[in-house]
């Protein structure tokens, strides 16, 4: 007999596999779409904002996102594994220390912004492929001039 979380755990592995889900932390803004469904109509509406908390519940996972919209602070819950939730896209990470951003609430202004976190790229990128040499391609053009002269 299967208990409640084996079965949310392959509900999981079923959505993870035909939809890509981003890693990100409190402090990233992020970019959401979402499905709205008019009449018959479907269309994507994105939703960008710095990401408040994140509650990691298995299925019943969520996080919030803040944005301010016409000087009036607009907060919304998002499913993580929503049939809703179209993409979530990383447009920045943010430089906090703490996992529910609830100060920013009643931050205004410049007050209210967040560091970036720099990532560092340590290695060298092997895919880059070696400069070839000019010489010859030089060579052959003074190898036409020549032969037009004659």
């Amino acid at each position: 007999m299967k208990n409640i979380e084996d079965i949310n755990k392959e509900a999981i592995k079923k959505i993870v596999a035909s939809k890509k889900i981003t890693d990100f932390s409190p402090g990233d803004t992020l970019k959401v779409g979402v499905r709205i469904v008019e009449g018959k109509r479907e269309r994507i509406q994105y939703f960008e904002g710095v990401c408040i908390a994140k509650k990691n519940r298995d299925l019943n996972s969520s996080f919030k996102v803040r944005k301010i919209s016409f000087g009036e602070g607009v907060e919304r819950t998002f499913a993580l594994y929503s049939p809703n939730v179209d993409s979530i896209k990383v447009i920045r990470s943010g430089k906090v220390r703490r996992a529910k951003l609830y100060y920013l609430r009643d931050r205004k202004g410049k007050s209210a912004r967040i560091a970036e976190k720099i990532k560092k790229k340590i290695g060298v990128d092997i895919s880059v492929k070696p400069v070839e040499p000019i010489k010859k391609v030089v060579s052959t053009i003074k190898e036409e001039i020549k032969t037009e002269e004659n």
